[in-house]
Formats: C-alpha cells, sequence, structure tokens
C-alpha cells in the first residue's frame, strides 16, 4: 500500500505566499525559512505531504518557465531547496512539486534560439505548428501554439523524442538532486497520453513509489488514471459540488458525483480532493453560509480520495479572482497573524488524526446510509468497523435514523476525542485547569448575586401578600399599598434579569471555552433497535466510529 493511497496534502503556492515580485526580473529571494515553517504548521496539523508549485525558475506566474532544473531565484537556490526537503522528510512530510510540462515560457533557452534563428534553429521542432508565415502579439515574425490562447506559454512537441527526453532528465534530475516524492502535472488534460505512459514508466524505475498526479478539469479521469498512466488527477467535479451542495441545500449533488466517480474509476485509484486552489476562488468565499465550512471540511477528509488543503484555507482566508487575475487568490500570509486552536484549524487538525488513525477512511468501502437535500449520511466500512459522517446543511435541528453499515452496539463521536498530543502537554492542561478554577470563582460570585436578587423578589412577593390580606382598609389604601408593593417587585425582578443574564452570558463563554474546536454538532449519538440515532444542530455534523464492542 502506497504513502499517497493514505496521503493529507497542503498545498503551497511559494511565489504568493512568500510575497515574492510578480514578475522575475533576477533578483535573488531567499524564502524557504518561511515555507519551512508552514509546512511545520502543516504537520502539526496533521498534514503528511507537502504540494509546491510551481517551483521552477520562471518569468512571472510561475508557470511559464524559464529554466527547468532550477529552483525560481524568487524563492531561494537549489540548495535552499535541498534542504528543505531533507526537514519535511525528516518530519515524516513527503514532497510533490509541479511539472510545467506542456508549455514552456518565452525565455526557455529552446525558444529563444527558435527567435534568434528562425528556420535555421535546431529547436523549431521541439514546439508545435511554427508558422514562419504568421506573427503574433510579440510581433515574432512567426506564430505557434499555446497553452489557453496565451502566447505567453508556447506549447511543446510532445512527440518530439528530443523534447521527451529532455523532460525525462529533467525529472531523474529533480528525484536524484533532492530526493522529491512525486510530480503534479500541470495541464494534464492536453498532454499527450503516450508521454504520460512513458513518464510512468521512467519515474517507476527510478523509484517505485513516485507519485504523479495531474491536472484534469473535465471529462473521463480513468482515461489519465490508470495503472498504466497517473496515479490521481484533480478531481474538479467533486470540488464544484462540494460548495454548491450546500449553497443549494443539495447534498443530491454530491452524493451523486460521488457515486459516479466511484463507478468510472473504480476503488482502486483515489482522485486528488480539494475545495479550493491558486486557480478557484477560496471556500470561504465561495459558501453563502460560512457555517457550512465545517460539513464541507468533515467532506473532504471522509469522502473516498486525497484530501488537499490550500494554504490559509484552514483559518478561513478569503479570496475570488480579480479583473481575471489570480494573485488574489494567491495571498502573501504570515503564520503569526493566526491561531492554530481557532475552531476550524482544530477541525482539521482532529480530522486528520482520525485519517491517520482510521485506515477505513482511506481504504474503506464507501456506502450511502441516508440522503435528502438538506441531510447525507455515509459510511466507510472496513474489517466490521465503520466511520460513519453524517451531516445537516439545513437551519434546523435535524433528527436521522440511520440503518447500521455493520453490526454494531456501540458508536462514539470521533471529533470530541481528546488530541493525544495536546492531553500529553502537562504546562497546556494546568493553564487550561488555571482558566477553569477562575472561571468557577467568577460564576460563583455571579449564582451568590443572583441568590440574593432572588430573595429581594421572594421578600416584595410577600409584601404584596401581606397587603392583599389587609381588606379592611379602604379600597383606595389597599391599591396604594398593593401599587408600591408591586413597583418594587418589579424592580426586584428587572435586578433578577440583569444578573441572570449576566450569568447566562458567562456560562456561554465558558462552556465555548471549553468546547473551543471540539465539533460539538452532534446533541445525540446512539444505536438504538439496529440504527444509528443522530440529532444534529443547525449546519453542522459529526464523524463517529460504528463497532461492536
Amino acid at each position: 500500500m502506497a504513502w499517497y493511497d493514505s496521503a493529507v496534502f497542503y498545498h503551497i503556492y511559494p511565489l504568493g505566499l512568500c510575497g515574492c515580485p510578480h514578475d522575475n526580473h533576477g533578483e535573488q529571494g531567499s524564502h524557504f525559512n518561511k515555507i519551512t515553517e508552514w509546512s511545520d504548521h502543516a504537520q502539526r496539523i496533521g498534514c503528511t505531504a507537502i504540494y509546491i508549485g510551481p517551483l521552477f525558475k520562471s518569468g512571472s506566474h510561475g508557470y511559464d518557465t524559464i529554466d527547468y532544473r532550477t529552483v525560481d531565484n524568487r524563492l531561494g537556490t537549489n540548495e535552499d531547496f535541498k534542504a528543505y526537503v531533507k526537514h519535511c522528510h525528516k518530519i515524516g512530510m513527503k514532497v510533490i512539486v509541479d511539472g510545467v510540462f506542456n508549455h514552456t515560457g518565452r525565455g526557455f533557452f529552446a525558444f529563444e534560439d527558435l527567435m534568434r534563428n528562425r528556420e535555421h534553429s535546431r529547436y523549431r521542432d521541439w514546439y508545435c505548428n511554427v508558422n514562419f508565415w504568421g506573427n503574433n502579439e510579440y510581433n515574432d515574425g512567426f506564430s505557434y501554439d499555446n497553452w489557453g490562447g496565451h502566447n505567453l506559454l508556447v506549447k511543446l512537441n510532445m512527440w518530439n523524442q528530443e523534447v521527451k527526453n529532455y523532460l525525462f532528465d529533467t525529472v531523474r534530475f529533480w528525484i536524484t538532486e533532492f530526493d522529491i516524492d512525486g510530480i503534479r502535472l500541470d495541464a494534464a488534460d492536453v498532454l499527450d497520453f503516450g508521454f504520460m505512459r512513458d513518464l510512468r514508466g521512467v519515474c517507476d524505475a527510478m523509484k517505485p513509489d513516485f507519485w504523479l498526479m495531474g491536472e484534469v478539469i473535465h471529462g473521463d479521469y480513468s482515461r489519465w488514471a490508470n495503472a498504466g498512466m497517473l496515479h490521481s488527477v484533480t478531481n474538479y467535479e467533486l470540488h464544484k459540488g462540494l460548495f454548491s451542495g450546500h449553497n443549494d441545500h443539495n447534498y443530491f449533488e454530491i452524493a451523486h458525483s460521488v457515486k459516479r466517480l466511484l463507478g468510472i474509476v473504480g476503488d482502486k485509484i483515489r482522485l486528488y480532493t480539494f475545495v479550493d486552489n491558486h486557480d478557484v476562488a477560496r471556500i470561504y468565499s465561495k459558501l453563502n453560509n460560512k457555517a457550512h465550512l465545517a460539513n464541507v471540511t468533515m467532506l473532504l477528509y471522509t469522502l473516498p480520495g486525497i484530501p488537499s488543503v490550500y494554504y490559509g484555507s484552514e483559518f478561513g482566508v478569503e479570496g475570488n479572482k480579480e479583473w481575471g487575475s489570480d494573485w488574489n487568490l494567491r495571498p502573501c500570509l504570515e503564520l503569526s497573524d493566526f491561531d492554530e486552536n481557532a475552531d476550524l484549524p482544530k477541525l482539521h487538525k482532529a480530522l486528520g488524526r482520525l485519517k491517520a488513525q482510521f485506515p477505513a477512511l482511506t481504504w474503506g468501502e464507501y456506502k450511502e446510509l441516508s440522503l435528502t437535500t438538506q441531510q447525507y449520511a455515509f459510511a466507510r466500512t472496513l474489517d466490521g468497523k465503520s466511520v460513519v459522517t453524517a451531516l445537516n446543511n439545513g437551519d434546523n435541528a435535524a433528527h436521522l435514523e440511520i440503518p447500521l453499515p455493520v453490526n454494531a452496539n456501540h458508536a462514539v463521536n470521533l471529533l470530541t476525542l481528546p488530541d493525544e498530543t495536546e492531553a500529553d502537554n502537562d504546562a497546556a492542561a494546568a493553564l487550561r485547569a488555571e482558566h477553569l478554577k477562575e472561571a468557577k470563582a467568577e460564576l460563583t460570585v455571579m449564582a451568590d448575586e443572583l441568590y440574593e436578587s432572588a430573595g429581594a423578589v421572594r421578600d416584595a412577593s410577600r409584601e404584596v401578600k401581606k397587603a392583599v390580606k389587609k381588606i379592611k382598609v379602604t379600597g383606595d389604601a389597599l391599591k396604594e399599598q398593593m401599587g408600591d408593593s408591586l413597583a418594587e417587585m418589579r424592580a426586584a425582578m428587572n435586578e433578577l434579569q440583569k444578573v441572570y443574564d449576566a450569568f447566562a452570558e458567562k456560562c456561554g463563554a465558558q462552556t465555548e471555552m471549553q468546547s473551543a474546536g471540539s465539533m460539538e454538532g452532534c446533541q445525540t449519538l446512539e444505536i438504538r433497535d439496529g440504527r444509528l440515532i443522530v440529532d444534529l444542530l443547525p449546519n453542522s455534523g459529526v464523524v463517529a466510529l460504528v463497532d461492536w464492542q
């Protein structure tokens, strides 16, 4: 069983994270300390692999490659990257880089030679459909095929053996020199299938567990991801469903995509699952109801696939494309500006822990258990144990009675289990105990105030009763006496209400402090009459282990 099957990826767009200049003017940067800091953070929240890219030297955004065998100078040096990979491996993290093999930038040596020597360039056949009767916006005096209509990105000729050999040698270079663990093939949906099959053979010979993942938007994913070509491809279909299924309160869309994709690629191929990346809007910006972030995150980790977290999205970072530019999706961030103990990163950490602890979340059979537009429950089952995910995207609480996927008499909410790492931290435990002690003292004082205020209400109530009993006095005198007593009673009750409100607010604040990040969206979780009974709060979910004990 390969490492990538159970991996949790952390995706870093380094030029953006490090605030590098958008255009490369040759300045030398040194940012791998910052990249290492974020990679350490990724490891702490349960990620096991880093996808960093683009990495090769380029002219601007990283996908117009200038030099395939040099780290982009804006980020650092080859030696910096070698030390970075070594560090990642030391802490148990695999490293994947971008391979932009469909096209080069205009500053790549072969294209520069073509511009200089035109028809006489020995590299004229390295590119597709070079036409010396044409022209372009750069006034090159010739035209050529490109990617996406952008002449900045010149399409390589994958049928030219020299080109293939150059790219294969490039992959061998990065494996030999840096010990990278895989490559994400940019624009794999327009790469030649023969090239990708040959590349698989090269990589298998160099490093048997080397992982190849392709960027594919639409189509039959099994054409790319199969035993003879790529190990995985980007799951854009599920990406779309994960946010629109919540925005439209339509879990049918997500469930349909899961079943359809399993029918296409089977249970041996695991697609690369994500909720956002460097090319699409941040998940926080795409969701109409931000409370759905938790449910989307649970699906990311528990549905079949290889989950990937885009840097910053574990903190709820926002981002939309602006005026056709992707830079807003690729911001410069400082880790010190964020709190790893906030609810959302703690949820990622909890789910990452579950992914590591429960093989069913990797190899378990998927089974849909319950489905409506607003509620969705499914199981991942392996060796008689099931991990059940149950979700409610509605604005009202939901009661679910879910058929048991296995013979079971025991269910436990996995998201509320203590983090063993934190439990072993004596200093953190002592600090939490001190906070709880202080909170208890404050609540005791407020409870005493509440008792005193209640006493004032009781006293005022007695005065009213006395006034009522004095029926021998005149009606006007009785009315006046009762009025005074009632006024006192109302005043006392108002004071009581104020004290009670403060007491309740304080209780709520302390409860939130004690359960921050505990993901307590589930009020009831039990097995009864052969069913899993789940009561979910609005816009919440639960991940539960169901087994026999």
